[in-house]
């Protein structure tokens, strides 16, 4: 495959850019050619990410800049100038990406332009969940150096967990931008027939709803913890790190309870940096 040459992005800005993120510390702590890749793909899913989330333009407007970016990489993977995404080329020549994993999450994006995601049945969250997460552990496994399989477990497992955690975790937030990310099924069995975000988020029934929701998020957990524990080939220290900081979230949401009014959980920095030291260590035992 021929992949059209850019610029590379500059290295300071991407790292402004991506500083406020939950993922900054462990994309630290990776070699630079790695870490400058991750940056990459952190900055084209943050581009798309404000264009679904950009309620001050028309739907159709931002769907019509999501298809830009199809063209975009239609035209990046096949070695012509490739306009907004020509600065991942790079990241692409050099680990393999695929066009598939890029465009997945621009679907996963045309999901939330198309119309505000409310109460989704399960297998519709799903899809979502591999679009807007999984996809984007697809990509990041291969700048990890994972193997095939393995890194695709991991991506599918991984990625799965850290949404239904952030999902979980954006209850309050998603539902004053209209939008209701808990599946179908699990408020019905908590006895909630409406999809009304605003309704729904201040229902005290919600916080049965969101523990089946968190049991998922466990399990995907888990199934990604035994592909870490399996000692794959890769560097491996950023998604532990990941696993750890989202599996800590999870863990206070539980204890706090879903039942309104709640409190934003958070990591402090002391817990994060004691938490990249353990996993640190443990890489370089493991090694």
């Amino acid at each position: 495959m021929t992949v059209a040459t850019a610029t590379a992005p500059d290295q300071a800005a991407l790292e402004k850019q991506v500083s406020g993120s939950s993922f900054y510390a462990a994309m630290r702590l990776m070699p630079p050619a790695e870490r400058a890749g991750m940056f990459a793909i952190y900055s084209f899913c943050r581009q798309v990410d404000d264009i679904a989330d950009d309620g001050s333009r028309p739907r159709a407007a931002r769907a019509v800049e999501l298809e830009g970016w199809r063209v975009d990489l239609a035209a990046l993977f096949a070695g012509m100038p490739a306009g907004r995404a020509a600065f991942l080329a790079e990241a692409v020549r050099r680990w393999g990406l695929r066009q598939e994993d890029f465009l997945a999450v621009v679907d996963g994006m045309a999901m939330d332009v198309e119309r505000d995601i409310r109460a989704p049945d399960a297998a519709t969250l799903d899809l979502y969940c591999d679009r807007v997460a999984s996809a984007v552990g697809r990509l990041s496994v291969r700048i990890f150096g994972m193997e095939e399989a393995p890194g695709e477990g991991l991506a599918h497992h991984l990625g799965r967990a850290l949404q239904l955690t952030n999902i979980l975790r954006d209850i309050d937030e998603d539902a004053a931008i209209g939008r209701l990310y808990l599946p179908r099924e699990a408020l019905l069995a908590a006895g909630i027939t409406g999809d009304d975000p605003a309704a729904v988020a201040a229902d005290r029934r919600l916080d049965a709803a969101c523990r089946a929701v968190a049991a998922q998020a466990r399990e995907h957990f888990r199934r990604a913890d035994a592909i870490l524990d399996s000692r794959p080939r890769g560097r491996l220290l950023a998604p532990r790190l990941m696993a750890e900081v989202y599996r800590r979230i999870l863990d206070r949401m539980e204890v706090q309870g879903w039942a309104p009014p709640r409190h934003r959980v958070r990591i402090g920095k002391p817990l994060l940096f004691w938490l990249i030291l353990r996993h640190g260590l443990g890489e370089g035992l493991r090694r």
